[in-house]
Formats: structure tokens, C-alpha cells, sequence
């Protein structure tokens, strides 16, 4: 199983363990496979999931689809550079751009 918060602290160096584990039991049994535990941020299916299952069903959010699309291509931008894009790292990111760190026991 990888390191979710060595990778999560690549991209915020601050990052709390305590919201990296909640994010990982979040993710639950999604993490066992390798396909399921990475984001493609190229497949629009794959990132309406994210914003349908993750930021309004889990965090709660009522913005419109265009601002939460924006933010999660905004996490694309920022994880760029990395290969594997984990999903442990995109939600994270995605808690703190929105301040739902408190959900996950931060």
C-alpha cells in the first residue's frame, strides 16, 4: 500500500495526518486497487465522480458544477508534475482549498 501522506506532503508540506487518515478511511476498500486509488484527471467521468461523490455528497458543497470543475482542475494543475495522480492527495487538497479539513479530523 503506498505512503498516502508522503505523497499528500509533496503538495502541501504542512499537511495534518490526522485529515490524511480520515481521508484514507474515507476511501476505504477504493484504495486496495490501483486503478481506484488514482485520479485521471483526463476522463470527465472520472472527475464528475469526484465532484458529485466527493465535494457535495461528502463535503457538503452547494456551488455550482462550473466552480467545483474549476477547483478540481485547479488540483489537476497543481499535481501535474506527478505521475500518479493518488486519490488520497486530490481529496486532500480539494478539504483544504474549501476548509473541510474539520470532516475528515483536522
Amino acid at each position: 500500500m503506498a505512503d498516502w501522506a508522503e505523497d499528500v506532503k509533496k503538495h502541501a508540506p504542512h499537511a495534518d495526518d490526522a485529515v490524511i487518515a480520515g481521508i484514507v478511511k474515507h476511501c476505504g476498500i477504493a484504495l486496495h486497487k490501483r486503478d481506484s486509488s488514482l485520479v485521471s484527471f483526463s476522463d470527465k467521468k472520472e472527475t464528475d465522480r469526484v465532484r458529485e461523490s466527493f465535494l457535495k455528497k461528502k463535503l457538503g458543497l452547494t456551488d455550482d458544477d462550473a466552480t467545483l470543475d474549476a477547483a478540481i482542475a485547479e488540483v489537476g494543475q497543481t499535481m501535474k508534475a506527478s505521475h500518479n495522480k493518488n486519490r488520497v492527495t486530490v481529496y486532500y487538497l480539494l478539504s483544504e482549498k474549501f476548509g473541510k479539513h474539520a470532516l475528515f479530523g483536522g
